[in-house]
């Protein structure tokens, strides 16, 4: 029995990882001053305690399969969630018009960084005589705007069917230092906003309990939010503990997304149309994306059959959560030093030349976005840097019951990118390395201007519509605090379900 212990061992490293992150947050006052979460912190002091050879029979390599299928848990627990109730928009006009800007900014985010990156590693190695890929600046879009589940993702396919050497290390380092230079500058600027009173919520505040990272016993008698409950019981427990009747639900999911990929690629073979290997596109690797469309297909028919009262989505949404604090965790753990350090040049490079135009395109679009810019620019940037749950953190600190739309917002811009992108994300960032250079900047850069050409368009439906127009001044039409109180009370303060970038 003793062999078997070595992958439950790494699991419980994580999880340890996580409950030390925890604790260290809650306890050093800078920490809670950045507002970094656990699993950050527990990442680094795994990814620092491999480093230095502190845990000795584990590698690096040890966590990367259990990142993986946490982040592909993560994906398919997040489809098989219901949409809920949309309720009345909390002063940013239209939740639609309000997600599309968002949707842009991800999307212009998708083919900008794939570009600047596969042009920076070109640069560098033109000047340093270098022979980098230029493949492995190009990831690191996946591993900002997408995130670490499909940066391994993708990296694992390049590295396995196209040969580019250390393909998913670098996209596992590119999404860590995504999520750092998310909290390094979002936070900041959130903090800007609020001093200068231009969020539209002007009861928001961080309380104890968000800095701390532990809801307190006393409750709102300090002003602090109440601990929230987890969740309905569905099952009896006397019956089935209703947690293992939800992970029932993805198991049924995990096994027929299994057999269903099974099943095409004995049809497939081979084959390579017009010389794309279509085996790729039906492999294990992308599990994840075909495990949403099972995921959806089975919600429909929940759904579709009255059976809704059988899942609890709040239920769901913490297998969610869960599985994000985990891969996260699992991220930092899984990269190895000697890649940081022989790439560290070109890697840095990229990622200080990608955050500061990630920061300039979520700045501008948030300020032609009218009413509510503020908000969209911090958690568009928290989506482009890090996942749709550190922008969720970073909005929090401006919208704190949220109260406004900007939360409801995400819900369809959760959607939207995955249609607006669908060309990349299933067809084109599998198969990258067998496209010529400039074939791939057209492709992600011809994306990203294509959608530049589409603000125009916004502005003319944000004049038209009800939404006002964008002013220089952004607390223009902000409510009064008795105004925004009143928001707060009727609006829901429901959050929308957390993935990356439809990703995390």
């Amino acid at each position: 029995m003793q062999d078997s212990f070595h992958g439950v061992i790494a699991f419980a490293l994580l999880a340890l990882m996580l409950w030390v992150g925890s604790q260290l947050r809650s306890r050093l006052s800078w920490l809670r001053a950045s507002l970094v979460p656990a699993s950050i912190v527990g990442g680094l002091i795994g990814f620092l305690a491999l480093s230095l050879d502190l845990l000795p029979g584990y590698s690096p390599a040890d966590f990367t399969a259990l990142t993986f299928h946490f982040f592909t848990l993560s994906f398919m627990s997040l489809c098989l969630t219901g949409g809920g109730r949309q309720d009345a928009p909390g002063g940013g006009g239209s939740i639609v018009r309000g997600g599309l800007w968002l949707t842009l900014a991800w999307s212009i985010s998708l083919g900008m960084q794939g570009a600047i990156g596969f042009l920076v590693v070109t640069g560098y190695d033109a000047v340093t005589g270098s022979d980098v890929s230029g493949f492995l600046g190009a990831i690191v879009t996946h591993g900002f705007t997408q995130g670490p589940g499909q940066a391994l993702t993708y990296g694992t396919i390049w590295e396995t069917e196209y040969g580019i050497a250390n393909a998913a290390q670098v996209g596992l380092i590119y999404a860590s230092l995504g999520f750092l230079m998310a909290f390094a500058l979002g936070v900041p600027l959130a903090r800007r906003y609020l001093t200068k009173g231009l969020n539209a919520n002007r009861a928001s505040r961080l309380d104890d309990n968000f800095r701390l990272g532990f809801f307190t016993r006393a409750g709102d008698d300090e002003g602090n939010q109440q601990a929230p409950g987890m969740g309905r019981m569905v099952s009896h427990p006397g019956n089935l503990d209703s947690l293992a009747y939800h992970l029932g639900l993805l198991a049924i999911a995990y096994v027929i997304t299994h057999l269903w990929l099974t099943f095409v690629q004995g049809i497939i073979g081979n084959a390579s149309p017009f010389g794309i290997n279509v085996g790729v596109l039906f492999s294990h690797n992308l599990f994840f994306l075909h495990g949403l469309g099972v995921c959806v297909l089975m919600r429909m028919v929940i759904d579709r059959l009255g059976l809704s009262h059988r899942v609890d989505d709040e239920t769901l949404k913490r297998i969610t959560g869960s599985a994000v604090d985990f891969m996260v965790v699992g991220t930092l753990m899984s990269i190895q030093f000697a890649v940081l350090y022989a790439l560290l040049a070109p890697i840095l490079l990229v990622t200080v030349t990608v955050t500061i135009a990630t920061l300039v395109g979520c700045l501008l679009l948030g300020r032609l976005s009218g009413n509510l810019g503020p908000e969209r620019t911090v958690t568009s940037f928290g989506c482009c840097c890090g996942s749709t749950g550190t922008g969720l953190l970073l909005l929090r600190m401006m919208d704190a019951d949220f109260s406004t739309s900007v939360p409801k917002e995400l819900a369809f811009f959760n959607l939207a990118i995955v249609v607006v992108n669908l060309h990349i994300l299933m067809i084109f960032a599998p198969i990258v390395p067998s496209l010529t250079p400039a074939i791939y900047l057209l492709v992600f850069g011809g994306t990203a201007i294509a959608l530049i050409a589409c603000i125009p368009l916004m502005l003319m439906w944000g004049r038209h519509g009800r939404a006002s127009s964008p002013s220089s001044g952004w607390a223009e039409g902000v409510p009064t605090q008795g105004h925004a109180a009143a928001q707060s009370d009727s609006a829901s303060a429901s959050s929308p379900t957390i993935s990356k970038g439809a990703a995390s």
